[in-house]
């Protein structure tokens, strides 16, 4: 089990990102396989924002195109959704406390990472090195090397 950060899925989006072929590799190996492979919503909105934005997406796509990407992963089998549970008040108040001087954007990824703890799930596919502050995450780089 693990979960995919938005860097991931806005690579294999990117036509004209160098990573985009190894990126969309994986997804389809992820959604081909049996077993259980996770997103949060807050990555869906960031995928949503990234691509549909300008002044961040090499090409901004309209918003529908966005969504059709989206709707693609929703629509595999292995696909779930990290979601807080009643324990999420108190999941992220502990996180809070072993990490006290998270921040600014930091504080999506915490999301990410409190989410994470509270499902029992360690690994992210990721090339954000922020994850890297949660000791209790083991951050993927599926990319290194490559």
């Amino acid at each position: 089990m693990f979960v995919v950060d938005t860097n991931i899925l806005v690579y294999a989006a990117d036509a004209d990102s160098a990573f985009q072929a190894p990126c969309k590799n994986l997804l389809e190996t992820w959604a081909a396989q049996s077993s259980a492979w996770y997103l949060t919503w807050g990555i869906v909105y960031e995928f949503l924002s990234v691509t549909t934005h300008p002044g961040v997406f090499r090409v901004a796509w309209p918003l529908a195109q966005s969504w059709r990407f989206i709707a693609s992963l929703l629509a595999c089998g292995s696909l779930g959704f990290l979601i807080p549970t009643e324990r999420h008040a108190a999941v992220a108040a502990e996180v809070f406390r072993e990490i006290p001087h998270l921040r600014g954007r930091l504080l999506h990824d915490a999301e990410t990472a409190v989410l994470m703890r509270e499902h029992g799930i360690r690994r992210i596919y990721t090339r954000d090195t922020h994850f890297h502050r949660f000791p209790f995450i083991e951050p993927i780089d599926p990319l290194a090397g490559a």
